[in-house]
């Protein structure tokens, strides 16, 4: 354990501190003016994000769907049912828009998967097959499913594309689905369910882009956090508790009451206790909405996270053995 989290801390949650700092001062100093900072925001939300995550979805592969229809199963409905509570239960205790309960549920209720799923999981676990199929299932529901729930509420709520804002379902479920990181995993998914097989050799050119994507997006983060004051009040403390300790508990529970593999339950716990994705973050920022306490949201979670990992890993091998 205690290797563990040195290679995590070293390999993983330092780094992301590190640049995430760096675009701090970077903001604070002026470096980059707001207008410079929204560039990164589309570089990642339309072009790095949406390669990265297809890069990680087409390597799934039909098979390994449907052999693990508990772990399936659980993912998808866990994922999407707590991305719903956290969007509506921001709206009744802090009385937010529907838009801003949008932005939070990217945030609060989705983990970073296509960030730091393999840097987290593979020192521990290792690099075989156990550990991509429970990235690539989370990612696939995370990526394919909640992020595109999450820009259509944003729509539907007058968030988003504003020519869509409250004018009609239709209208905003249009506006969502013209976005690359909407319609890019849906596609990649719908490749994995028909069974097409993208070439491996196509893999180096979309990984070129993707490899733009966690550190461009983590400087933007800290780009964005310059713009606000850091808030600790208990609509942060919400989404941290939300994100580190009611979403990971609730999955161990139903992963152990479905009987999972003892090495596949502690993956999957371990990966919806991660930081929130940054993709919530970036379109956060992107649309201007719920930017302050968002950002916020994401520095406490990061720092929160050296400290829940390792008790998740403690409490999900005990229930596995």
């Amino acid at each position: 354990m205690e290797e563990f989290m040195s290679k995590m801390l070293v390999f993983d949650l330092i780094p992301i501190i590190v640049v995430m700092i760096l675009g701090y001062a970077a903001g604070k100093v002026n470096a980059f003016q707001a207008d410079q900072a929204r560039v990164f925001n589309k570089l990642v939300l339309d072009f790095a994000l949406p390669a990265a995550l297809f890069v990680s979805i087409v390597r799934a592969d039909r098979a390994m769907l449907v052999e693990n229809a508990a772990l399936s199963i659980i993912s998808l409905v866990g994922l999407v049912a707590l991305f719903m509570v956290s969007y509506f239960t921001v709206q009744l205790f802090f009385k937010r828009t529907k838009a801003e309960g949008a932005v939070c549920a990217l945030i609060a209720g989705s983990p970073t998967i296509g960030f730091l799923g393999y840097a987290v999981l593979d020192p521990l676990y290792g690099t075989g097959v156990e550990t991509g199929l429970v990235i690539a299932i989370v990612a696939i529901v995370v990526n394919a499913i909640t992020i595109p729930i999450g820009l259509y509420l944003l729509n539907a709520g007058g968030g988003g594309d504003k020519s869509a804002g409250g004018a009609s379902q239709g209208n905003a479920l249009l506006a969502s689905l013209k976005e690359p990181v909407v319609w890019v995993p849906i596609l990649a998914v719908a490749l994995v369910l028909v069974g097409i097989k993208v070439p491996d050799e196509v893999d180096p050119t979309f990984d070129l882009l993707a490899k733009a994507n966690s550190s461009v997006a983590v400087f933007a983060a800290g780009l964005t956090l310059a713009a606000y004051k850091i808030e600790l009040d208990w609509e942060v403390a919400y989404n941290t508790f939300f994100k580190l300790v009611l979403m990971p508990g609730l999955f161990l529970i139903a992963g152990w009451a479905a009987g999972l593999d003892s090495l596949i339950l502690q993956m999957l716990v371990l990966s919806v206790a991660l930081p929130p994705a940054f993709s919530g973050i970036i379109i956060s920022s992107r649309f201007q909405v719920y930017t302050r306490t968002g950002t916020s949201s994401l520095a406490v979670s990061v720092l929160g996270f050296i400290v829940a990992a390792p008790v998740w890993v403690y409490l999900a091998r005990l229930a596995g053995s």
